[in-house]
């Protein structure tokens, strides 16, 4: 079985529009690609709560033959569903789009591919994230850590699918789509606000070894498995991977159910 460390990460890198952002009118129609273009979690309240937007739509987008499954799209919704209120629904437009022709990636090239395929901006009342699945690898993994995805905007993030598929589906390694679920809903998370990025904490459990992630080892929010085979055991019972009870408390607190 493969030795490595995976990291579910929040990119590091927060990304400012240089932009200011236009003023949204109540009797228009406003689409400004600039309010999605801002620090990880500063949506945190955007995305948990009905107050500015009550639907969101999620533009899900993979390189050709790296599509996510049906059960991980589907848990990522739940995962939404669960913990936020937008009565107007959760909706999810999914396509592909050719290979870039890369087999690693900088988080600058991320969004380079962003800016040329993304098509869904917030609107007046609809808030619209961004989920890349990428046919390659982060450029800051090694023989000994991978990084599995990145939530590097308030409404953005990657999924590096190709270290996924080499993580999972073998023997004794994790079910495929349970492993797409945990990184999936860990970056999820991190654009709801977690753990302490937009959603002001109600406990002290931040985990100050690895900031903005949760000190739970068994939360979806900790910050990492220590090896492949700890991964494994997180997704061993079959089920993905849930927030804890003081991740749920930050949440609620800040608009979430």
């Amino acid at each position: 079985m493969k030795k490595i460390i995976a990291l579910l990460s929040i990119g590091f890198v927060l990304f400012v529009s240089c932009s200011k952002e236009d003023d949204l009118s109540a009797n228009t129609y406003v689409v400004n690609p600039n309010t999605n273009k801002q620090t990880t979690g500063s949506s945190s309240n955007d995305l948990l709560s009905d107050k500015k937007f009550t639907s969101i739509v999620i533009e899900l987008v993979y390189v050709n033959g790296f599509e996510p499954s049906a059960t991980a799209v589907n848990n990522m919704v739940s995962f939404l569903q669960a913990r936020t209120y937008k009565p107007n629904g959760i909706t999810v437009q999914k396509r592909a789009i050719p290979s870039p022709g890369k087999a690693t990636f900088t988080i600058d090239e991320i969004v380079t591919i962003e800016n040329a395929n993304r098509t869904k901006f917030n609107t007046s009342n609809q808030i619209a994230v961004w989920v890349f699945f990428a046919d390659g690898k982060s450029v800051t993994d090694t023989s000994t850590s991978v990084v599995m995805g990145s939530a590097y905007w308030n409404t953005s993030l990657v999924i590096y699918q190709k270290t996924v598929q080499d993580l999972s589906d073998s023997p004794l390694e994790p079910n495929r789509s349970l492993l797409e679920t945990t990184t999936i809903n860990h970056e999820m998370g991190h654009i709801l606000g977690l753990t302490n990025l937009g959603a002001a904490l109600q406990s002290a459990h931040e985990d100050t070894a690895h900031p903005k992630h949760c000190n739970v080892s068994s939360c979806l929010m900790y910050w990492a498995a220590e090896t492949g085979h700890g991964i494994s055991n997180m997704v061993s019972g079959g089920t993905a991977v849930q927030l804890d009870a003081q991740c749920l408390a930050d949440l609620k607190a800040n608009g979430g159910k």
